[in-house]
C-alpha cells in the first residue's frame, strides 16, 4: 500500500513539474508594435480608473493609490491586469526608456485574483518599476498573491530598455498594475484580454 502511495506521489510531482515548466515558464516570442504603449502582461483588464477628486474606491485604499501614482504624475490612469494559470507569466516593458527606479515592498498575500478589481492587492508584496523617456514616465507594479509569492525582476536602475523587452516574471500568476499619466489616451476597456508586448494599451 505504501509503495502504491509513493508511486502516485512521484507521478503527481512529475506531472506538476511538467505543467509548471511548459505552461508557467513558457516565454513565446512576441511581435512588438512600433507605435503606442503596450501591455506589460498577459491577462484580463479588470479595472481602469483615473485618480483625482472623483476616484471611487474604498477610502482606506485612497492613500495607497496616491502613494503608487504620485511619482508618475499628479493625475494618473491605473490599469489592473489579472493573470490566471493559463497566461504567460513574463512581464515586458510598455515603452522604450530608462529604468529610473525599482522599489520592492513587503506586504500581505491576499488573493489577488478574486476581487482583483477592488485594488485590495495593493496591500500585497509588490515590486514597482518606473520607466522614463523624454516624453513619458510610467510605472509597472508586479503584485504577488495568495499563491504567487515569487516576484522576479530582470532589470536594474539606470538600465536602458527597449519596448517589449522582458522586465520580470511572477510565478504562478497574480496581478500587474500599469500606471500612466493623464495625458495619454487609453485605448482598451475593462474586460478586454491583453497580451504582453503585443496589445496597445494607450497612445504615447
Amino acid at each position: 500500500m505504501l509503495l502504491i502511495i509513493f508511486k502516485i506521489i512521484i507521478v503527481l510531482i512529475i506531472l506538476f513539474y511538467g505543467f509548471y515548466r511548459f505552461v508557467f515558464l513558457r516565454d513565446p516570442k512576441r511581435r512588438i508594435p512600433k507605435q503606442g504603449i503596450i501591455s506589460p502582461a498577459d491577462g484580463k483588464i479588470v479595472k481602469i480608473l483615473k485618480t483625482g477628486n472623483n476616484i471611487t474606491v474604498n477610502k482606506g485604499l485612497i492613500g495607497k493609490i496616491n502613494t503608487i501614482t504620485k511619482d508618475v504624475a499628479k493625475t494618473c490612469h491605473i490599469i489592473v491586469i489579472m493573470m490566471n494559470i493559463h497566461n504567460v507569466h513574463v512581464q515586458r516593458s510598455p515603452i522604450k526608456g530608462t529604468i529610473k527606479q525599482i522599489k520592492y515592498s513587503k506586504g500581505k498575500f491576499l488573493n489577488a485574483v478574486f476581487g482583483a478589481s477592488s485594488l485590495k492587492a495593493l496591500e500585497n508584496e509588490k515590486n514597482e518599476i518606473i520607466i522614463e523617456n523624454k516624453n513619458l514616465k510610467i510605472k509597472i507594479i508586479q503584485v504577488a498573491g495568495f499563491v504567487a509569492r515569487r516576484i522576479k525582476c530582470y532589470v536594474k536602475q539606470n538600465q536602458k530598455i527597449n519596448k517589449g523587452e522582458r522586465i520580470g516574471m511572477i510565478d504562478l500568476g497574480s496581478q500587474v498594475i500599469l500606471v500612466l499619466p493623464e495625458k495619454v489616451k487609453i485605448l482598451v476597456h475593462e474586460g478586454e484580454i491583453v497580451k504582453a508586448g503585443m496589445t496597445i494599451i494607450a497612445n504615447e
